[in-house]
């Protein structure tokens, strides 16, 4: 069961990460962009992001400024609060996640440890 509090969101979405997934969406006729986790990286943990083509029944789906979202049932709990921002710099531009839920990052923000 997902872990909803009544009238918020499992996440949040950037205005910037909203236009992004949504152009994505876009150009490529995807549903969505769906998050998962999985076990790997330096710190035990790490998002995994694809785009896809039709939900899963048990996906949690967060729809925020054209932008879908859908979360997969694995990775709920841990990342329930999280904002979702898109972040361009010198060096790189892609997705952060900032998760209350994280206890320890790598340098990479990638790879998470939860407590």
């Amino acid at each position: 069961m997902m872990f909803a509090i009544p009238g918020k969101q499992a996440v949040t979405i950037t205005p910037k990460a909203a236009t992004q997934i949504s152009k994505l969406m876009t150009s490529a006729g995807h549903a969505g962009l769906r998050i998962g986790i999985k076990k790997g990286g330096c710190a035990g943990m790490e998002y995994t992001m694809e785009y896809v083509n039709e939900p899963d029944a048990n996906d949690e789906v967060v729809e925020q400024d054209g932008a879908r979202v859908l979360i997969a049932p694995m990775a709920q709990m841990f990342l329930f609060g999280t904002e979702i921002d898109y972040e361009t710099t010198l060096l790189e531009s892609g997705f952060k996640f900032r998760n209350p839920n994280v206890t320890e990052a790598c340098g990479c923000g990638e790879s998470i440890k939860f407590g």
